[in-house]
């Protein structure tokens, strides 16, 4: 798509598995979305905002004038991180993109689940923060269509791994889990697909969590001899486990040396994000410590078996993306179209004051009401005359990202229309209803959303 200079833009930017570390997507996603998404939207020029960070993935999107300001607006994201390992998305690169992820292409494990729940958290939380308009909430919205309907229609997550199992699949490929204790680190959405992965195949499950009754509620869902703990008692179960998965939401890490040092031969798998284990545990000899790019060895054989289903998805985001893309064309144009309706009926309404005016001032008997309706009816009628034409154009233009035609609008018919873009706009109930009848519905819901 081709945009010009009155166009706003989406650019984005993509730190992941795919392409970085789990030490540099730490280093991106250190602090809280809200407190980024709030960052971007004080840098110059940007209106929206939208931060994705997840167990393998950091990714922002903003709302430019151009895409050279967007991308700027990112760099600060990005901080110290070396730009090699980052994805740079232009406009409907991003949107692509959003809808990549959405469908589970761009996840660890091909159609993963999970990371629909964790779009539309992102995006209540960006909302909460007044950083969602209209550019990202069609994108967003689209995002989360797309992706609901690859799950519905094609075969993208059956039998797919989630990260919780493949860990545990990870876990039996390198040290078994026949008779074995496992230790769960958290009760949140990772940690329970964890335990259920885990459930009826090891002998005995403890949960530990900050927060005991939610451990208590996870243990209650498992048929497994399971236990509880609080995370003051984690190294009295980490003693008697085989295996250790962790993963919290903590921002520090929450299993340190001192936790395993008195345990025996331990496989502990980290999928937390950031990462729960301190990297001195590492240091212990009798502790296996995994993380996130470790278990993507695991996920080879799914993608294998989703690549059939994936090339389905790739086309369904193909349609959707041109459909999103004639979404903003039209919008665009019908900004500029309302626009035009608008100023027209400011010069209409003031031309036909002075003309009742004159007339009055030159009849004893003054202006009838009968009268008055006739020259109210004849404007209007000039007026819808005179627009349609441009309008059809418009839209054309639109439709054919002849982006230079609807500047041209702009330039044409705002100094004869005298669009101020600091006045307020025209109620939609102040424009007659003969004038209302001939302007695209599209015009009348955009007034009104302004109004």
């Amino acid at each position: 798509m081709t945009t010009g200079p009155e166009t706003k833009v989406v650019a984005g930017v993509s730190v992941s598995h795919s392409h970085a570390s789990v030490e540099r997507i730490e280093a991106v996603a250190a602090d809280p979305e809200q407190e980024v998404i709030r960052a971007l939207l004080d840098e110059p020029g940007v209106t929206e905002a939208f931060v994705l960070q997840t167990c393998n993935r950091a990714e922002a999107y903003v709302v430019a004038e151009t895409a050279s300001v967007g991308q700027q607006a990112l760099s600060t994201y990005l901080g110290d991180v070396d730009s090699s390992v980052a994805r740079t998305l232009d406009h409907e690169a991003s949107l692509r993109h959003l809808m990549s992820v959405a469908c589970g292409l761009e996840s660890l494990v091909l159609g993963e689940d999970q990371i629909i729940g964790q779009i539309r958290e992102a995006y209540e939380t960006a909302r909460g923060v007044g950083a969602i308009g209209s550019t990202l909430d069609d994108a967003i919205l689209k995002a989360l269509h797309v992706g609901e309907r690859a799950r519905s229609e094609t075969a993208i997550n059956e039998g797919a791994l989630s990260l919780g199992s493949a860990a545990v699949q990870f876990a039996e490929s390198q040290h078994g889990l026949d008779a074995a204790t496992a230790l769960v680190i958290g009760a949140g959405e990772m940690a329970t697909l964890a335990a259920k992965a885990l459930d009826e195949s090891v002998s005995r499950l403890v949960v530990a969590n900050r927060t005991r009754s939610r451990a208590e509620r996870l243990a209650n869902r498992l048929e497994t001899d399971t236990s509880t703990v609080g995370l003051d008692a984690l190294s009295v179960a980490a003693a008697d486990a085989d295996l250790v998965v962790s993963a919290t939401g903590s921002p520090e890490h929450v299993v340190g040396v001192e936790d395993l040092e008195t345990v025996g031969e331990t496989c502990v798998i980290d999928i937390a994000q950031p990462r729960d284990v301190a990297p001195d545990v590492e240091s212990l000899e009798h502790v296996s410590v995994y993380d996130l790019d470790a278990i993507e060895t695991v996920t080879d054989g799914t993608k294998l078996k989703r690549q059939a289903a994936a090339e389905a998805v790739e086309s369904m985001i193909d349609d959707e993306l041109d459909h999103l893309l004639s979404q903003y064309k039209r919008k665009r144009a019908d900004q500029v179209i309302g626009a035009m309706y608008e100023g027209a009926e400011r010069i209409k309404s003031r031309e036909l004051r002075t003309a009742i005016a004159r007339l009055e001032s030159e009849s004893d008997d003054g202006v009838s009401e009968t009268e008055r309706e006739i020259l109210e009816s004849m404007a209007d009628a000039l007026v819808g005359q005179l627009l349609s034409a441009p309008t059809q154009s418009l839209r054309d233009a639109a439709e054919k990202d002849d982006w230079s035609t609807i500047h041209t609008a702009l330039r044409l018919f705002g100094p004869a229309f005298d669009l101020d873009p600091a006045a307020p706009p025209t109620a939609p109930d102040a424009i007659p209803e003969e004038m209302r009848e001939r302007m695209p519905s599209r015009v009348i819901e955009q007034l009104t959303r302004e109004y």
